[in-house]
């Protein structure tokens, strides 16, 4: 078998850095371009970086924790790096795209693989309208916040806000509520992955709101448009019996 060549990237903290320039030295290291594999070094936030910035590489992504929680990560390694990414098992991931309009009429897009969020920018809630596929669902939200969150992102934001866990193949979406106040037991919905979710703030000069897209952040916001990117597909790299699809299954019985 053609030994595959490997493109390593780490995040900047010191025992990422020390990681890269040894399995570099090891293994060889080649331009994400060229590679065969991409070897991320760091935690879930890094990896979310080295995706967004491959997306536009069909290269998978193998990322080792250097990081804190690493839900996204396999276990760091040194040893038979080349033997674990023969034996690696590939999960495809849909990226969520985001339109959101700005009170001055700006408009700014971004793709989110974990989940697109609304959140109050003042002292007041937010008051936010609710629109799926066209059709009004709920004509008031007063709420701190809400998000939209894809399979791979219900173990992240959405299920600290107490959103379901989705399972990774399930064509799911969750429409989950942060500190809902009216209506006060309302936890949110969930919805077809091709749903195209509106959702409108009411009275914004008084109760601003800022989206955000995987750390990417719009203030002032006077609509926000969510819907899944199915054209773009993440291919993530997990060693056997490791997968996202068990991770998630695990963290219900945590």
């Amino acid at each position: 078998m053609l030994r595959p060549r490997i493109a390593f990237t780490a995040s900047p903290v010191p025992n990422a850095q020390a990681a890269l320039v040894l399995l570099s030295e090891r293994y060889g290291d080649v331009s994400p371009a060229d590679a065969d594999v991409i070897v991320a070094l760091g935690g879930d936030g890094f990896m979310l970086q080295t995706l967004h910035a491959t997306e536009g590489l069909d290269v998978p992504v193998y990322g080792m924790n250097r990081g804190t929680v690493g839900f996204l990560m396999n276990e760091y390694g040194e040893d038979d790096l080349r033997a674990r990414l023969d034996a690696a098992e590939e999960e495809i991931i849909n990226p969520l795209f985001m339109a959101a309009l700005t009170v001055d009429g700006e408009m700014y897009e971004a793709l989110a693989i974990n989940e697109v969020s609304l959140l109050r920018g003042g002292p007041q809630a937010a008051k936010l309208r609710i629109t799926v596929d066209g059709k009004l669902r709920m004509n008031e939200l007063v709420c701190d916040g809400a998000l939209v969150s894809t399979p791979a992102g219900s173990t992240a934001y959405n299920y600290s806000a107490h959103g379901p866990i989705l399972p990774i193949g399930s064509d799911v979406l969750a429409l989950t509520a942060v500190s809902a106040f009216r209506p006060r037991r309302w936890r949110g919905a969930l919805l077809p992955k091709g749903a195209v979710v509106r959702l409108d703030v009411i009275d914004p000069a008084k109760r601003p709101v800022m989206a955000e897209a995987d750390g990417k952040s719009v203030r002032n916001v006077a609509s926000v448009e969510i819907h899944s990117a199915p054209e773009v597909a993440h291919r993530i790299l997990f060693d056997p019996g490791h997968g996202l699809e068990e991770r998630l299954i695990r963290e219900q019985f945590a």
